[in-house]
């Protein structure tokens, strides 16, 4: 594969959001009580597999739409075919969904619903009202299966502790609800990150910042001292995303919208660091941390929008 091929290929998966995603499952797995483990780590494969199903699925679906707001895009580019996109998100789909079988029964069906969560939203749903609440959504059943396929807190000293079962689940909700608020508030932003024009959205993510910024300074720490990670986290998670979207509320021009957007995404690992350290996972929550400066580093040369 050429050099412009594979640069097309990481623009159309938007592969520097990829460090996005892991903290999700080892947030899921730090709400349970549980030490990542194989399960955890097939997760994160189904996660990773099913995000970028999703993102090749959208550029497919929005082609006709890019070919005007974003021709330089891959797809209206004619640097990647519409057919290969679309292959490429069915491929990622079936692998997403087997490898969350293969960590659990239960982490397959909560992998099956994120697979349909992420094909509803590409396919119709982000142009309704509904479109930030299914991303929303997609990011909680992401964080919950990672708590369903990691292994069960209570089995940590035999041979093959089993996955978290399904009653288990409900000790990640809180979590998971707290990543689908961001999601979505960064989501309703995204939906004018080519046309700008409205201070809404925006103002309204960075009040959810806000309130979920207070919320996890006033929890107290969970199992074990996450107090070195206490307050750092939720104040890193503040200071990615709210600085644009302030800017992106007072001038809601295309480019202060798409960093603002920019922003947001990357603000989910601090956000992701935050909770694990709130489980009293501190061992997690700095190797989801330092997956920042990764996320940082490499969105300067593919955009994660």
């Amino acid at each position: 594969m050429s050099g412009g091929r594979r640069r097309a290929w990481a623009e159309l998966l938007r592969l520097p959001a990829l460090f996005t995603v892991p903290g999700d499952a080892l947030a899921g797995a730090a709400a349970v009580g549980a030490r990542p483990g194989r399960g955890t780590l097939l997760a994160i494969g189904s996660s990773l597999c099913l995000y970028e199903a999703g993102m090749a699925l959208n550029d497919w679906a929005d082609r006709a739409e890019d070919a005007i707001d974003r021709p330089h895009r891959p797809i209206p580019s004619g640097r990647i075919r519409p057919a290969a996109a679309l292959t490429a998100a069915v491929a990622l789909t079936g692998a997403g969904v087997g490898l969350a079988f293969r960590a659990s029964r239960s982490a397959g069906l909560l992998g099956t619903a994120l697979a349909a969560t992420v094909w509803a939203y590409d396919l119709g749903l982000k142009r309704t009202p509904a479109g930030p609440l299914a991303m929303g959504a997609a990011r909680g059943l992401d964080l919950l299966l990672g708590a369903a396929g990691s292994p069960d807190a209570t089995n940590r000293n035999t041979a093959t502790p089993a996955p978290a079962p399904p009653r288990r689940l409900p000790a990640a909700v809180p979590e998971a609800l707290t990543l689908a608020t961001h999601t979505a508030a960064v989501t309703a932003v995204s939906r004018n990150e080519t046309t700008g024009g409205s201070p809404l959205a925006p103002a309204a993510a960075l009040a959810v910042t806000t309130t979920l910024t207070t919320h996890l300074l006033r929890l107290p720490a969970g199992r074990g001292a996450a107090a070195p990670l206490g307050l750092p986290g939720p104040t890193a998670y503040a200071a990615t995303t709210a600085r644009p979207l302030l800017h992106a509320a007072l001038n809601p021009s295309p480019p202060l919208t798409q960093r603002a957007v920019g922003a947001g995404i990357r603000a989910m690992i601090p956000l992701q660091a935050a909770l694990a350290a709130r489980s009293g996972a501190l061992g997690t929550a700095l190797l989801t941390a330092s997956l920042a400066p990764l996320a940082r580093r490499f969105s300067r040369k593919v955009s994660v929008t």
